[in-house]
């Protein structure tokens, strides 16, 4: 890929025979050896015990330059009281509440600028007296947008603004948050880790608009953090990024990034290709699985799993599309660098012509609120800004001034007086707050709510990522699974005995398919569950990846036909005029033991699952609803919430 110049871009945003055995590849070799922070949680003695907790990784507050810019002025602390379940008041007037808690939360500001601009608003300080906190926030203040794009263009850039970057700033709202993260931590109960966003962007070469594409990563710390944190204006480079977190590894702190909206990153983010250009090689593979083991799977801004136009065959690829770039009216593209299953199988082939794989990472969901409040329920959605959730008008789900049609929503969206296809700034946003999404959450597996036990979770890739409900999703696999096991109330003890968990690997057998335990529990909160799914990824004899999508599991006991690999219409229904559903025979959890029909031993393939619930009203068209309109026709009516596991890598031999 080539990095150009800022060039004028002002915007951001932002096993043997018949046993299975989980095999170490050299990646993961190297993964293993790296040092660690602190001594590894000793592991439970039955891993059956391992629970499944729910958490947010990807939360920013007032202290972001972009959300204090949109009059956010919740703190970390904030933050972590609405993840202990509290209610909190947002400074557009109204207050947020979770139904209930969450076990684990990561407030990551952008370390870019890290509290310089509450600093800026403070009468009194150093950095009020610049001209540019008096133009920001004096009484001659300039538009708020306008220093955003200037911010932003300086994070692409990677050339700060002299005047307002001063680091004790930063250094000292830093260890403020590394104190939040400490002051909330209540082990067993409730889990906080210190972290931060590394906000990387490139410039978009062939935008008519300006635009970036992302390269961000969040920072988590497992334990201690250091006093200084490494942010796109000490490199734009994200392997500068890995060098700097190998040496904090090495110093004692352990350290992950965990990268977010691939979906907007015009095919950079699992390019085939170095930052710079360059050759991938074994040990860019070595260095980046052992940094990134997770990738984030969905959030407020989308979807990165799949997209239509890449996965034609599958139905439900069509799922919360965020198709601008970020902080831009710019649309994009789907590249196959973009998404998690395409770079799946980008990993496969490497591995096959290379001998390693840069793209071996596992899921999570979260939500990169900036509120300090993921919004995760349809029902309750308040958005990403607080102006999102002052009332459904200003997210764009019901018709402007009062009307009851749509008829002349978008009369006066684009400007005459701006180049063809530019946006108005205020439509621009309004129309970004319309396709933001209700999501997500991370989801672990973990021998306890403790730091230790939830990072270590991470870095084996025993995780999995939702849409916004708490739903469960377990995958293993195994050559010696029986089918009567799935009745045995010692499932887990003997799948964990047999086989290996999500995000592991496998080998060996006898040339048949190892089987696919794969198991997901409802959120009692939410719908009921329609369908278990196997997507598999897959090398030709051509060394091309190929795909496929397999209902595994149907609920009412329902089985998938034998051709189609699909379930039968289970009889649940949206009446979408007041939301409300008919569950037909969706079910409180799917479990199956499923093998690969098209298996063949000799070709390197990964497996994930994907669950479905039944249907259900978008967060839009439940504003619809309350409002007596017509839901907006340019948005999804419905949605099908869904959970997605880490993977598991079989290899031939």
């Amino acid at each position: 890929m080539k990095h150009l110049a800022l060039a004028g871009v002002s915007v951001l945003v932002l096993a043997s025979c018949g046993t299975a055995k989980e095999q170490v590849p050299e990646a993961e070799a190297a993964v293993a050896a790296a040092p660690a922070a602190e001594p590894a949680t000793e592991a439970a003695p039955d891993p059956a015990g391992r629970v499944a907790l729910f958490g947010d990784l990807h939360v920013h507050t007032g202290r972001s330059f972009d959300a204090f810019i949109s009059n956010v002025k919740a703190t970390p602390e904030d933050a972590y009281r609405f993840a202990r379940g509290e209610k909190i008041h947002i400074d557009a007037g109204y207050d947020i509440q979770l139904n209930k808690p969450l076990d684990f939360y990561a407030v990551t500001d952008h370390g870019e600028y890290l509290g310089i601009f509450p600093a800026m608003a403070t009468p009194g300080s150093a950095l009020s007296q610049t001209q540019f906190a008096k133009d920001a926030f004096g009484p001659d203040a300039t538009n708020p947008a306008v220093l955003f794009q200037n911010v932003g263009a300086t994070i692409v850039s990677g050339e700060e603004i002299e005047e307002i970057y001063d680091r004790d700033v930063i250094d000292s709202a830093w260890h403020k948050a590394i104190e939040a993260a400490d002051k909330f931590y209540e082990p067993g109960k409730f889990t906080t880790f210190a972290g931060y966003e590394f906000t990387a962007m490139t410039p978009v070469a062939d935008s008519e608009i300006p635009a970036a594409a992302n390269l961000h990563r969040n920072v988590i710390f497992r334990g201690a953090a250091p006093d200084r944190l490494f942010s796109t204006l000490d490199s734009t480079n994200p392997e500068d990024l890995w060098a700097w977190m190998d040496q904090q590894r090495a110093d004692g702190r352990d350290v992950m990034s965990i990268p977010h909206n691939s979906n907007a990153s015009n095919g950079e983010m699992f390019a085939l290709e170095t930052y710079k250009g360059g050759e991938l090689t074994a040990d860019y593979a070595v260095t980046r699985s052992r940094n990134e083991p997770v990738m984030e799977i969905t959030q407020i801004k989308g979807t990165s799993e799949t997209h239509p136009t890449l996965s034609p065959n599958d139905e439900w690829a069509n799922f919360e599309l965020y198709e601008t770039f970020i902080g831009s009216a710019a649309k994009s593209s789907p590249h196959t660098g973009d998404y998690a299953r395409t770079a799946i199988g980008r990993g496969l082939t490497l591995q096959n012509s290379g001998g390693f794989n840069p793209f071996k990472f596992g899921f999570i969901g979260s939500s990169d609120t900036h509120i300090g409040a993921g919004p995760y329920i349809e029902e309750k959605f308040w958005g990403k800004f607080p102006q999102d959730g002052a009332s459904p008008e200003a997210r764009h789900s019901v018709p402007p001034d009062g009307a009851k049609t749509w008829a002349v929503a978008e009369a006066d969206a684009i400007d005459v007086a701006t180049p063809k296809g530019v946006m108005k700034p205020s439509m621009r946003r309004l129309l970004a707050a319309s396709h933001y999404s209700a999501s997500g959450l991370a989801g672990v597996w973990a021998d306890e709510n403790t730091r230790e036990a939830i990072f270590d979770a991470i870095r084996r890739k025993e995780t999995f990522g939702t849409s916004g409900p708490r739903i469960r999703a377990r995958m293993f696999a195994g050559f010696g699974y029986k089918a009567e096991m799935l009745d045995d109330p010692n499932l887990v003890s003997e799948a964990y005995a047999g086989g290996v968990p999500q995000g592991a690997d496998i080998s060996g057998g006898t040339g048949e398919a190892p089987g696919i335990l794969a198991w997901a529990m409802r959120d009692p909160d939410s719908y009921p569950l329609q369908r278990l799914q196997v997507v598999k990824v897959w090398t030709d004899a051509d060394n091309q990846a190929q795909e496929m999508v397999y209902d595994a599991a149907c609920s009412g006991a329902a089985v998938p036909d034998a051709e189609t690999h699909r379930c039968p219409d289970n009889g649940s229904s949206v009446d979408i005029s007041d939301c409300s559903v008919t569950d037909g025979t969706g079910a409180a959890d799917l479990k199956t033991l499923w093998h690969d029909p098209d298996f063949d031993p000799n070709q390197r393939a990964a497996y994930y699952v994907r669950v479905l619930e039944n249907p259900s009203c978008r967060w839009s068209t439940w504003d619809a609803a309350r409002n007596g309109t017509p839901p907006n026709p340019d948005l999804p009516v419905l949605i099908q919430e869904r959970a997605w596991t880490s993977p598991i890598w079989y290899n031939p031999g």
